[in-house]
C-alpha cells in the first residue's frame, strides 16, 4: 500500500533521527531549558530576521492553535477565520472547548478576503447591540490554506492593514509553512511572514519532525506567562530536548526549506500524473496537497493499492479526493500511482 493520505505518514527525516540517536545519552534539563532548545530558538530567530523574537516549542498543531488563541484573547472575544479554516473544521472544536468562539467568514479558495474582513468588522462596530455579541479579538489564517492555496504578499499585507485598523493581532498557522514558502507561486520569505504576522508557528510535524511546532512572537511580545499557559494546554514536553534537537536540525544547513522543496517537486509531478489522464481538479493548489475529482470507478481501481482521503462527496458518484506529498514522498511511489491510473 502506497499512502498519500497526509504529510505525516512517515516518522522523521533521517538526519533528525541520527541527531536524536547521537544526543540520546546527553543529560539535559527539562521543559525547553536544554542546550538544544536554546540553539534551535536562536537559529529560528536568525532565519526569521527577528533577533528579539520569543520562540516556544510546543508538542503539536491543535495544542498550538488552542494555546495561542486562548492566550491572546480575553474571555469575551472570538477569533475570525475562513469557513474552511483548520480551527473551524478540523480541530474538533478545540478553540471553542477553551471558551472562545470561531467567527467564520466566507472562504475564497480556502483564503480570507480583506474586503470581507473589513465589512464584517465595520458592521460589528456599527451594531448598537454589539455589547451582547462575541467581540472579534484576533484574525486567524493558515499558510498554506486547508486547500493548499497561498496568500500573495500583497494579499497578506492587505489583511494586515485591516487588522491594524481595528487593532487585531494576525495569527498565521504554519503547520505546512515550508511547503507554502517553497512553491513556485510564493512571493514571500520566512522574514516576510515574520514581518506581517503578530504571531505564527513553524510546523514541524508535517515537515520532517516526529512531532512539534515552533511558535514565534516576532517582536518579543509574547503574552505574560505564556509558558505556563502552554503547560495548562498539555503542549509542554518535560523532555523538551526532543523538540529542541529536531528544530535545531531542521534549521541547520537549510534542511527545512530543502525538504520542503522536495515535497513541492513531488506534488507537481503528482498533479501532472492526474492532468495527463484528463482528471479534473477541485482547486488549483500550488503546494503539496492536490485535490483531484475522481469517479467511483477510479477510486475503486486505486483502493487496496493507494491510500488517499475522500475530502468531499459531490453527489454524482464523484468525490473530491486529497493526495498529499511530503518531504518523504519518493518518485517510486508516484510511479506506482501512475501505473495504476
Amino acid at each position: 500500500m502506497v499512502s498519500f493520505t497526509c504529510d505525516y505518514s512517515e516518522g522523521a527525516h533521517p538526519l533528525i533521527l541520527d541527531r536524536l540517536a547521537s544526543t540520546n545519552m546527553v543529560q539535559a534539563p527539562g521543559y525547553g531549558e536544554d542546550e538544544f532548545c536554546v540553539s534551535a530558538r536562536e537559529k529560528i530567530r536568525r532565519s526569521c530576521g527577528c533577533p528579539d523574537a520569543d520562540v516556544f516549542l510546543l508538542s503539536g498543531g491543535t495544542q498550538t492553535n488552542s494555546t495561542v488563541i486562548s492566550a491572546m484573547l480575553r474571555p469575551f472575544e472570538g477569533v475570525i477565520a475562513a469557513q474552511t479554516g483548520h480551527i473551524a473544521v478540523h480541530e474538533a472544536g478545540a478553540v471553542e472547548y477553551g471558551g472562545h468562539k470561531v467567527l467564520t467568514l466566507p472562504s475564497h479558495g480556502g483564503l480570507l478576503d480583506e474586503r470581507d474582513l473589513e465589512r464584517y468588522l465595520e458592521a460589528f462596530h456599527a451594531d448598537d447591540s454589539r455589547a451582547h455579541m462575541v467581540m472579534p479579538g484576533m484574525v486567524y489564517i493558515s499558510y498554506p490554506s486547508e486547500y493548499g492555496t497561498i496568500y500573495s504578499f500583497d494579499a497578506l499585507r492587505a489583511l494586515k492593514k485591516v487588522c491594524e485598523r481595528f487593532d487585531l493581532p494576525l495569527y498565521i498557522d504554519g503547520a505546512r509553512l515550508g511547503y507554502g514558502l517553497a512553491c513556485a507561486e510564493a512571493d514571500m520569505t520566512l522574514e516576510d511572514i515574520a514581518a506581517l504576522a503578530d504571531v505564527f508557528y513553524i510546523g514541524g510535524t508535517k515537515v520532517g519532525t516526529l512531532c512539534g511546532e515552533a511558535v514565534v512572537f516576532p517582536r518579543g511580545d509574547a503574552p505574560a506567562h505564556f509558558f505556563t499557559m502552554v503547560k495548562q494546554h498539555g503542549a509542554l514536553l518535560a523532555k523538551g530536548r526532543l523538540l529542541g534537537v529536531q528544530f535545531d536540525t531542521l534549521f541547520t544547513d537549510g534542511l527545512y526549506m530543502r525538504i520542503s522543496r522536495h515535497a513541492i517537486e513531488m506534488a507537481m509531478r503528482l498533479k501532472q500524473i492526474f492532468e495527463s489522464r484528463g482528471i479534473p481538479f477541485f482547486i488549483d493548489s500550488p503546494t503539496n496537497q492536490q485535490f483531484p475529482i475522481l469517479t467511483a470507478g477510479q477510486m475503486q481501481a486505486l483502493s487496496g493499492e493507494v491510500a488517499f482521503e475522500v475530502w468531499e462527496r459531490l453527489g454524482d458518484g464523484r468525490a473530491v479526493c486529497r493526495f498529499a506529498a511530503s518531504w518523504a514522498t519518493t518518485p517510486q511511489q508516484l510511479d506506482i500511482l501512475e501505473a495504476l491510473l
